[in-house]
């Protein structure tokens, strides 16, 4: 009697399962690398050379840790991260978290649109106008495309990023001085543990776990497939630290070989500093791609979260597969949010304090949502629980985390 067994899977079977099931991780991976982080690696290239970059790689194996949980607890529960507090914690804890994660949100996408209109400014373009084409463009793209096709949409603009290795070539860092100074980490300096944490807070933030666990479960992905979305977490931090590492490299190298320092706290700042030593056309198309990228896929992701979150904790339909017929409440969210955000920005306010505040207060609440997600893995089905060696690992991780983060808040509260 001859047993039917399934077919072993092919590599090409393999990868066309991994290629249906990656995107969420690209996607939040490529949007934590935003306006916001890109000037924290580039001040920490002008302020210290290369002695931050050794942070820039242990951070990979952090970062992977903490999204890890949001997948495993995504692909277990088919629901979201507000919908879970609310189900395990109650009605307070939820409110409280989405509360904040909506002044997150909202904080953010004001920095991104301020770094979008840093670059139109760079092309001659007027914050209105630039500001118009923005918020136009994605409500465009998010009204008439499904979550695939918007999802691969983000990841083309992401994809801009990579413009920042192009950077680093150009700029000709030297290697032996990237050694030596990599060696050359002064832990006795409270300005270089500051820049440490910001990098901890600029990395890990808490409107990445919110999108990536909703992501996960507007795609309908399972447990069979959290091999696959784990390969696809794991790429998107490589990519992202590489891209932080190769803009903290290019300004080491350009501000460094001139013997300069200097506070690089807007996109222009940055272009200036460095588009002298890439060449003026050059540098400034290169920085301007790539802020672009960074800009434009934090903004798509942090819209899409507040108004996802928002509308969990509603009850109502919150899916772009959904029509704007079925899901008003969601697509009135998002548009909102990018429409108040484009016209703030456009009115040429003065952002600095606002941005300041902004990341004083995702530092501040990442224990909060750091915690919450420990305790979630803790409540998994048997076979997904977060148990064991790697139980203590992830606690150790957060922990780590978080307490940088509080640092880096209350640093940031007395300057």
């Amino acid at each position: 009697m001859t047993v039917l067994s399934e077919p072993l899977p092919t590599k090409k079977t393999r990868l066309a399962r991994f290629l249906a099931v990656a995107g969420p991780g690209l996607v939040v991976m490529l949007a934590d690398t935003d306006a916001g982080s890109v000037i924290t690696a580039a001040q920490s290239g002008a302020s210290w050379g290369y002695r931050l970059l050794w942070l820039q790689i242990i951070l990979i194996p952090i970062l992977f840790v903490v999204q890890e949980l949001t997948v495993r607890i995504g692909v277990a529960t088919g629901e979201g991260h507000a919908q879970l507090i609310l189900r395990h914690f109650g009605r307070f804890w939820a409110w409280a978290s989405v509360a904040t994660l909506l002044v997150a949100c909202l904080g953010a996408l004001l920095s991104e649109f301020a770094g979008l209109a840093g670059v139109g400014a760079l092309l001659g373009l007027s914050p209105p106008v630039t500001m118009g084409l923005v918020v136009t463009a994605l409500i465009v793209m998010a009204w008439s495309h499904s979550y695939l096709t918007v999802e691969r949409i983000a990841i083309a603009i992401g994809a801009f990023e990579l413009v920042f290795l192009v950077v680093v070539m150009l700029a000709q860092p030297d290697a032996a001085t990237v050694a030596a100074q990599m060696t050359d980490i002064p832990l006795h300096n409270d300005k270089y543990l500051y820049l440490i944490a910001a990098n901890i807070g600029a990395v890990i933030m808490p409107w990445m776990v919110f999108f990536q666990q909703s992501a996960v479960v507007e795609k309908k992905l399972t447990p069979e497939d959290l091999p696959a979305a784990r390969l696809d977490t794991i790429i998107g931090a490589v990519l992202t630290q590489i891209i932080m590492a190769s803009v903290l490299v290019a300004t080491a190298a350009t501000l460094g070989r001139a013997g300069e320092a200097a506070d690089l706290d807007t996109v222009q700042r940055i272009a200036e500093a460095i588009t002298p030593f890439l060449g003026e056309f050059g540098g400034k198309l290169l920085f301007g791609l790539g802020m672009t990228g960074a800009a434009l896929v934090a903004a798509i992701v942090v819209s899409l979260t507040a108004a996802r979150t928002l509308s969990e904790m509603l009850d109502v339909k919150c899916s772009l597969d959904d029509s704007p017929r079925e899901a008003p409440w969601f697509y009135g969210a998002y548009s909102l949010a990018l429409i108040v955000c484009g016209l703030v920005v456009a009115s040429g306010v003065n952002l600095v304090s606002l941005s300041v505040g902004v990341q004083v207060m995702n530092a501040l609440l990442l224990p909060f949502v750091l915690g919450f997600l420990y305790l979630l893995a803790r409540r998994l089905p048997e076979f997904l629980r977060l148990r064991g060696w790697y139980a203590a690992l992830c606690a150790a991780v957060i922990v780590i985390a978080a307490s940088f983060g509080v640092y880096s808040g209350f640093m940031g509260l007395f300057e």
